[in-house]
């Protein structure tokens, strides 16, 4: 049997949890798919490997890398054995999940009005303004339905007991959406019959949910609004997802050019003369939105367009500001504002988190940095970071330094191992490690999440770093009914 020949160089790590592996053999929720690919003979699985290549370069499927120096675009690096969750383990994730964007966005309406939390001590005050991330011109604007947080990305880890915690929350343009339904798509290509046969739930429906949240946010205008999708153009790392979400919605994907203000309104310019527009998804960063208020060297926005969210003619689609939650130092904060706004415990758990700024943990972190991470608290993308067991000591005193300069913009958290799950890498199948990222959809009729996400790959052997910036790839990811 092949696959037992495939499984016999697989070796499990005894302190990381492996999705596929258990002390007991092979977890109940990867049998079907065992059983299916066991009777495959290696030259098979090489050849569904090639053909989801394939399928990759032919579609388009991309991102682009601007440090790499190969020319801007690359494919998304595909791994052919999906990762699969049980339902149960699922409805965990979803409640968390619901949980702490309900406790997110009323953070976001609080701290934008009455600041409540800042008042009763919660949240220390000067934690907010030294936020690069907190707009201040967003002060006292109120949202439609007070939501903040239309779409999040929430980043979720296991460590070496199958604990899920949150690594980080994404409440600005999380991206990676189009890559969960195109892995889907293309699972359905190379292993047709396993999907109804595994009772595997269904991530189609996102971008009909996301526009329906999306119209339904302009319905106190009116009955029929026009929704369109901004980006940055071409040359941005996303331009694939947001022309994919675009097409797949039936929405126009415009650039700032495409959109002008007039009175307080926002027009799309067309053939046939200028459109209103109602609701924007915008996948353009607050500092390029509107050259009139923030950055004004930017191409990239709308001038004016600030000046119509303010006044409720158009809703932008995330809220601007909204960095000010997802900064690494304001998610230590999370349980307590879970605790404070909903009266709840956190269902979800933190990293634990030194922030820098005070001594006492900047001395704690730099006597074991060797078992830290340490990040800057608004990069992203695994940039800005020092993984303190991979780094050298001339890499840690340059930490050193770069931390007791500016203290504020920096965090650590101990090292967690991340689960592994089984990859098919050159013929052989190998643990690497992996993280998962679900998406959710806070609409006026409330919070939904597809049933899957997306499950970055950190590809190079013994790395813990998934981004697709730094080399990661992905996999299709499997909710079981």
């Amino acid at each position: 049997m092949e696959w037992q020949s495939l499984l016999a160089g697989y070796g499990t790590h005894p302190r990381v949890w492996d999705e596929m592996f258990g002390n007991d053999g092979i977890r109940p929720a990867y049998r079907n798919i065992v059983s299916a690919i066991e009777d495959l003979s290696a030259g098979e699985m090489s050849h569904k490997d090639e053909l989801a290549k394939k399928l990759f370069m032919s579609q388009g499927i991309t991102f682009t890398v601007y440090s790499s120096g190969e020319g801007i675009e690359k494919i998304f690096p595909f791994d052919i054995i999906p990762r699969i969750l049980e339902a149960a383990e699922w409805k965990h994730i979803e409640e968390g999940i619901k949980q702490r964007l309900k406790a997110l966005n009323i953070f976001l309406k609080d701290i934008y009005h009455q600041q409540f939390i800042i008042k009763d001590g919660i949240v220390p005050a000067k934690l907010i303004y030294s936020c690069p991330n907190f707009v201040r011109q967003m002060v006292n604007v109120n949202v439609p339905f007070d939501i903040y947080t239309h779409i999040a990305g929430i980043d979720l880890i296991r460590d070496h007991d199958g604990t899920y915690y949150v690594l980080e929350d994404n409440l600005r343009t999380p991206s990676g959406v189009s890559y969960m339904l195109e892995n889907r798509s293309i699972t359905y290509r190379i292993f047709p019959d396993l999907l109804p046969r595994s009772k595997v739930r269904s991530v189609k429906d996102y971008p009909d949910l996301l526009l329906k949240n999306l119209v339904g946010l302009a319905s106190h205008r009116k009955s029929n609004p026009t929704v369109v999708l901004l980006t940055p153009g071409i040359y941005n790392s996303a331009y694939f997802e947001h022309s994919t979400l675009a097409r797949l919605m039936g929405i126009e994907l415009v650039e700032g050019s495409d959109l002008l203000v007039d009175n307080h309104k926002v027009y799309m310019k067309t053939t046939t003369g200028l459109k209103q527009v109602d609701v924007i998804y915008r996948r353009v960063d607050d500092d390029f939105i509107d050259p009139l208020v923030f950055r004004g060297d930017s191409m990239l926005g709308v001038p004016g367009i600030y000046g119509a969210c303010r006044t409720g003619q158009v809703t932008i689609v995330n809220a601007m500001g909204n960095g000010v939650a997802d900064d690494k130092a304001v998610y230590s904060f999370v349980p307590a504002m879970i605790r404070y706004y909903l009266n709840e415990e956190p269902i979800l758990k933190n990293v634990p988190t030194y922030q820098l700024e005070f001594p006492e943990n900047r001395k704690i972190v730099f006597e074991s940095m060797d078992k830290m991470v340490i990040k800057k608290t608004n990069e992203s993308g695994g940039y800005g970071m020092l993984i303190g067991s991979a780094a050298t000591e001339k890499q840690m005193e340059e930490f050193k330094v770069a931390v007791e300069e500016d203290p504020r913009s920096y965090i650590a958290q101990p090292i967690i191992s991340l689960s592994s799950a089984p990859c098919y890498i050159n013929g052989v199948l190998q643990p690497r490690r992996v993280d998962l990222r679900p998406f959710a959809l806070y609409g006026p009729e409330g919070i939904d999440i597809v049933p899957g996400g997306l499950t970055r790959v950190a590809l190079k052997e013994g790395s813990l770093v998934v981004n697709s910036s730094q080399g990661g790839g992905s996999k299709d990811t499997w909710v079981l009914e």
